[in-house]
């Protein structure tokens, strides 16, 4: 039996259909019409003889072989990346201080460094993990040179990245007890999160009670999926054991965003910020 050779053009085409929930949410992205990507789909379809996306009037989901492909389709792009910057692009090094706000560790940060350390093997990444208040601090103060965290409401200093939903979140399964007020595990009193959801509740006259507080994300999430109570979080950092709360009023969005000066720490800043991009589409979930 012949083993087909995949295509690298239509991989690129099925993952992003599948990150972005559809094909008409892809075609921007890679600058095809929608019955360009259906093609590129159909074609990629008939090269393995299997279906990997369900299509509906008003959804696309991913089969159980779609689910097997796109994990191997982002390892083909992220390597064949990889051996072009290394065999094409002009070398960077250098020394670069970043801080990373806490949200984007449990899912991000380990395979953003992975990436980035693989691509650019001559750069001395220093990363420091922490409250974006206080790492946007400890940059103006000399300490960092870049910080990726979140604009305060109202602000727009920073170059944004992406905008995300914030979410209210739980352990699978679990319910606000009936006739008690909610419990909530929360980071302590200046975080964004905290003060948009005690706002939100508030507002909504719904009665809660703060039972966890850590100035960890890492210790409040542990608390939620240990069901103490409910938190609030990023969508992009939603980490394993909690899924998403629904029922509780709404929290908006945040922007991430790369603070510090990108333009006088080129070229180190520009390949990091890419490589930031890449690793928080390629963690999305795909949309229903």
């Amino acid at each position: 039996m012949r083993v087909p050779d995949l295509d690298l053009d239509l991989l690129r085409c099925f993952v992003q259909v599948a990150e972005r929930g559809g094909f008409t949410a892809a075609g921007p992205a890679l600058g095809l019409t929608q019955s360009a990507i259906s093609l590129k789909i159909r074609r990629l379809e008939e090269l393995l003889g299997k279906r990997v996306l369900e299509r509906t009037s008003r959804s696309v989901t991913l089969t159980p072989q779609g689910e097997t492909l796109l994990a191997y389709a982002r390892r083909m792009l992220a390597l064949n990346e990889e051996a072009v910057l290394r065999l094409v692009a002009p070398p960077v090094a250098g020394h670069l201080r970043l801080g990373v706000a806490d949200h984007f560790v449990p899912r991000n940060l380990a395979p953003l460094l992975a990436r980035f350390a693989r691509a650019h093997p001559g750069v001395r990444l220093e990363v420091e993990v922490g409250r974006s208040h206080e790492l946007r601090r400890a940059m103006e103060a000399g300490g960092l040179d870049l910080v990726l965290g979140k604009r305060r409401d109202g602000e727009s200093e920073g170059h944004l990245l992406w905008t995300e939903p914030v979410i209210w979140a739980a352990a699978p399964e679990w319910e606000p007890p009936q006739g008690r007020p909610l419990p909530l595990a929360m980071l302590p009193a200046g975080c964004m999160f905290r003060d948009r959801a005690l706002a939100a509740l508030a507002r909504a006259g719904l009665d809660f009670e703060i039972v966890y507080t850590s100035a960890s994300l890492m210790g409040v999430a542990v608390a939620a999926q240990a069901g103490l109570g409910a938190t609030v979080i990023g969508a992009s950092g939603l980490p394993d054991g909690l899924a998403p709360l629904p029922g509780l009023p709404p929290l908006g969005a945040a922007d991430m965003t790369v603070f510090g000066d990108l333009a006088g720490l080129a070229p180190l800043a520009g390949p990091l910020v890419e490589a930031i991009r890449e690793t928080v589409a390629m963690a999305a979930p795909l949309a229903a």
